[in-house]
């Protein structure tokens, strides 16, 4: 049987590939961060995470360069209030470009900087959802994006997911003009990560080669970067969280964080990523952990729900391969895959959505919000209302 979605559908294929200008990819690669950055602009701004001292080598590759940057640390998830705040600062230092170093937090925070500094007016007049959604007309400010986390893959993702504090919700600018101009990825910059980073980031990133595998929109090109990037994480996730040092680990978590940004970027991603969204603007929860608490009761709701009612969908041969591949048992069925997903995340300590603070009540105003997520209409096919509350009521107690 032909594991291809677009070939069983028996569809003419039809896509688009969208990622950063360039990719840099290995171990040291942090060394080139002045020369990348000399042609792009004069006056950097420079984001960062929450401790500006362990991204001191930014700055003085970038003042090496003849740059002067101004330094602006992000203190957690990116706020539009927070966005609004920093795009004014760099307009009033007359910042040409960005330079984005850190986890998803800051990457998002300097291409959603990069975006408003071409296109003025402020993030509520681009968010999707809760805001105006108007589309960017201007590229971005030429961007330069470095992961010191092996998680969302944001340096090579063309949105910037931002929490608004009024509506109570995370959204995204989205645009193909915020890709970054450069994506440089060097593994030794997440080899400090404490194991709790690495869980919560990793089942990020496993989560985003996962899911696009049974998007609607998966591609042959997504295919080949999510197929590819699996059985690596099948390892070294476990590996890189037990043993922070090993670097083949890390760099394998680093390749499957980097094709996850390019799978979702370019296939969408499912009904994890559709109720991670509400849910984080309504608990404060971390991102990683909430898609890695609801992956497997997603996994299971739609392979229930198409083998009652879609048995011919092709997403099920799909599950079945990821099971046969995480499992190692060429005999393993759909549900046993997710069943392997529920192990790893019970191995890695991640807490339930109960222990995240989602109360039973709040359910049916996350179902309300996540009907109306983007990362929703990737899934294989329409969950039912009650569908939905039975995976977040499954979630409350655990995997």
């Amino acid at each position: 049987m032909i594991d291809g979605m677009t070939e069983d559908k028996g569809l003419p294929l039809q896509f688009s590939f969208a990622s950063a200008g360039r990719i840099l990819f290995g171990a040291g690669g942090q060394a080139a961060l002045g020369e990348l950055a000399r042609p792009l602009g004069k006056r950097p701004f420079l984001v960062t995470g929450a401790h500006p001292s362990r991204y001191r080598f930014a700055a003085e590759a970038l003042e090496e360069a003849g740059l002067d940057p101004l330094r602006w640390a992000v203190q957690g998830e990116p706020t539009v209030e927070m966005i609004s705040e920093a795009v004014r600062a760099a307009r009033a230092a007359a910042c040409d470009m960005v330079v984005a170093v850190g986890g998803g937090s800051a990457l998002d925070s300097g291409k959603a900087v990069a975006a408003l500094l071409a296109n003025g007016g402020e993030p509520l007049d681009y968010l999707e959802v809760i805001g105006a959604g108007k589309p960017l007309r201007r590229p971005a400010l030429p961007t330069i994006a470095i992961p010191t986390t092996a998680g969302t893959g944001s340096e090579v993702t063309k949105n910037a997911v931002l929490r608004s504090l009024e509506h109570g919700v995370k959204a995204s600018l989205r645009s193909e003009f915020m890709l970054p101009r450069v994506a440089l990825v060097d593994p030794e910059l997440t080899y400090s990560l404490p194991p709790q980073l690495t869980a919560r980031t990793g089942m990020d990133a496993f989560t985003q080669v996962l899911e696009p595998l049974v998007s609607r929109r998966a591609n042959p090109m997504v295919d080949a970067l999510c197929w590819e990037a699996l059985p690596r994480a099948r390892w070294a996730l476990p590996a890189a969280y037990a043993d922070g040092r090993n670097a083949q680990a890390r760099q394998e978590m680093c390749v499957v964080s980097l094709f996850g940004g390019l799978a979702l970027a370019n296939a969408g991603l499912g009904a994890a990523h559709g109720f991670a969204g509400p849910l984080g603007g309504m608990l404060g929860a971390p991102h990683g952990d909430l898609c890695a608490a609801l992956i497997p009761h997603v996994m299971r709701a739609n392979i229930r729900a198409m083998q009652a009612r879609q048995p011919e969908h092709p997403a099920l041969v799909r599950y079945a391969r990821i099971a046969r591949l995480l499992t190692g048992d060429e005999k393993a069925g759909p549900l046993e895959g997710a069943d392997w997903v529920a192990d790893l995340v019970r191995w890695l300590k991640i807490p339930s959505l109960g222990q995240m603070g989602l109360g039973r009540e709040m359910i049916p105003q996350v179902v309300r919000r996540a009907r109306r997520s983007s990362s929703m209409r990737g899934n294989p096919l329409e969950l039912s209302e009650a569908e939905m509350m039975q995976i977040l009521e499954s979630t409350l107690e655990g995997v």
